[in-house]
């Protein structure tokens, strides 16, 4: 247990925004030892925390460390991302309504520079005051209905959520003088490849087939070409492949992860439309390409759009089976014709290789051997409860 000495600067009951100090110390009636502070409570030991280092000693906030405000933080990319952001010495303040709980959360719900705002992003009133008072250097807006099936279950909620927050949010991020805003974005914007052999890149028209992806699609088209642009902020739009592997906050509702999960639990696998082309990237990654982004200079990064994946990541659904059946050779699979699927396309992603320098650090087949061996030792209890999806199954 920690012993404070008078001047010490402390946090009382994990209260990051109150850097308090120790003025006195006494003996309680039962003979234990209590802390004062100059709020004059009384607080014990297990209640109090040395102040971290990213403050003065005046108690002031040091400009070494900058705050990020994670919208969508307890979610399945979001939870990765707020742990690489505190690994990366920053602050970070997660906004989530943590619709599928908090579990995501369990080990750094006390880490002195992490704080939790459990408040829904469309109660704009309590999203102002979080914004107003944080002194944030940056914005990652992830907070949204996810997918093309959550949207089509609940489109109003979707286009409130996906739509009106986020406008309300950036109008409020430049208001607010934040110097970055990283908005997270879809490869499902390019709909259908126009030729079988070809690549779309950040240049290409977009087709978005899905409420999701029209969503996704407005919010970008107002956050790079509708609002007045200023040399003092910097917002990125990152379109990211189709997700999976191993979060805090798992889901099985996604095709790498789902294959995978079926296999692993003895079942035949049903595939619909085996012939067309998805990009995909680890989750992980999705994390170390937004860092990737805050690190940039503002003039690689501001008012700009870069895909997130790779180039050699593309497959068919028939080659995601091909690579689970090296792991799992006695897998039984069902191929079910599907001819015609809006959403069929390659992507290219030299630009944010070329002038971020970004690399993937996982491709699939590693992600495949996450998830199975998650699943064989009962790290994952339970596959097929709602918890891992994002929709009722």
């Amino acid at each position: 247990m920690t012993i404070f000495r008078t001047g010490d600067l402390v946090i009382a009951h994990n209260n990051v925004g109150s850097i308090l100090q120790v003025v006195d110390k006494e003996m309680d009636d039962t003979g234990r030892v209590v802390y004062k502070v100059d709020t004059k409570e009384y607080c014990y030991p297990e209640d109090l925390k040395p102040a971290p280092h990213y403050f003065n000693e005046d108690g002031t906030e040091s400009a070494d460390i900058k705050t990020i405000i994670v919208t969508g933080g307890a979610g399945y990319v979001g939870s990765l991302l707020v742990r690489k952001l505190l690994q990366n010495n920053y602050r970070v303040i997660c906004i989530d309504n943590l619709r599928f709980g908090g579990a995501s959360l369990i080990d750094i719900c006390c880490h002195p520079q992490f704080w939790l705002e459990n408040i829904d992003i469309n109660d704009f009133a309590e999203v102002d005051r979080v914004v107003e008072k944080s002194n944030c250097y940056g914005i990652i807006h992830l907070a949204a209905i996810v997918g093309d099936p959550a949207c089509k279950l609940e489109p109003e909620v979707a286009a409130k959520t996906n739509w009106d927050s986020s406008i309300h949010l950036i109008d409020k991020a430049l208001q607010s003088n934040i110097e970055r805003f990283i908005f997270a974005s879809t490869c499902s914007n390019y709909g259908k490849m126009s030729g079988a052999s070809e690549y779309v890149d950040e240049s290409s028209p977009l087709a978005p087939v899905s409420l999701y992806a029209e969503l996704k699609v407005k919010v970008e088209d107002y956050l790079l070409n509708k609002i007045e642009k200023k040399h003092d902020f910097s917002p990125t739009c990152l379109r990211f492949a189709t997700v999976y592997g191993m979060s805090p906050r798992m889901r099985f509702d996604l095709t790498v992860n789902e294959f995978t999960k079926e296999l692993a639990l003895g079942r035949e696998l049903l595939v619909f439309g085996e012939q067309f082309w998805r990009p995909y990237c680890h989750v992980s990654d999705f994390s170390r390409a937004m860092l990737t982004v805050l690190r940039q200079p503002k003039e690689k990064v501001a008012y700009n759009v870069f895909n997130v994946g790779d180039s050699l990541e593309n497959y068919t659904k028939k080659m995601i089976v091909d690579e689970l059946l090296k792991l799992m050779p006695k897998g039984r699979i069902k191929y079910i014709e599907k001819s015609e699927d809006p959403r069929d396309y390659r992507v290219n992603f030299d630009k944010i290789k070329d002038e971020l320098g970004f690399l993937i650090s996982k491709k699939v087949p590693e992600g495949m051997e996450e998830i199975l061996r998650s699943i064989q030792n009962g790290v994952v209890d339970k596959p097929d409860r709602e918890v891992f999806y994002n929709t009722p199954i």
